[in-house]
């Protein structure tokens, strides 16, 4: 019995969410596991418990794992804890460079979208003296582009 479509695109999705995550894990990610509690994200994200909850994939499938680090990252920025931002931030950044393989494939032009989106956040945290204004703006268009990108399908 062949399986029908839409279960066919929901078991693809949470393998596909599944293997990002156990690369993440894979890739030394320190983040424990999220256990309810939510923390106060840049103005225009979601809280991270909301991050999850994101449904539709885009054309690069699910992003919701690497938009939870984004939203803990600028959690961190808003607490004012910019060296846990910065190393947070790393998290993204081997996470998103581990799946490249697997998402690059799918719509090169949305991932170098989301690329590109990344390295002003990473820039901004990794800078000589890094500033709250400057990550926070960089997380903000990050986020933004990764919910544009759940936008395109």
């Amino acid at each position: 019995m062949k399986p029908q479509p839409a279960l066919h695109s929901t078991l693809y999705r949470i393998a596909a969410a599944s293997a990002i995550a156990l690369l993440a894990v894979a890739a030394g990610c320190s983040k424990a596991p999220d256990t309810g509690a939510t923390t106060a994200p840049v103005s225009s994200a979601a809280p991270a418990g909301q991050a999850a909850e994101v449904k539709a994939a885009s054309k690069l499938g699910d992003l919701s794992a690497f938009r939870t680090i984004a939203v803990d990252v600028a959690a961190l920025v808003d607490k004012g804890d910019l060296a846990a931002a910065k190393t947070r931030i790393k998290d993204l950044e081997v996470a998103w460079d581990s799946a490249e393989a697997g998402l690059k494939p799918r719509a090169a032009e949305d991932w170098h979208v989301v690329d590109k989106a990344i390295d002003p956040a990473l820039s901004a945290l990794r800078a000589s003296t890094p500033t709250a204004a400057d990550a926070r703006q960089a997380l903000t268009n990050l986020l933004k582009t990764m919910d544009a990108m759940e936008g395109k399908k």
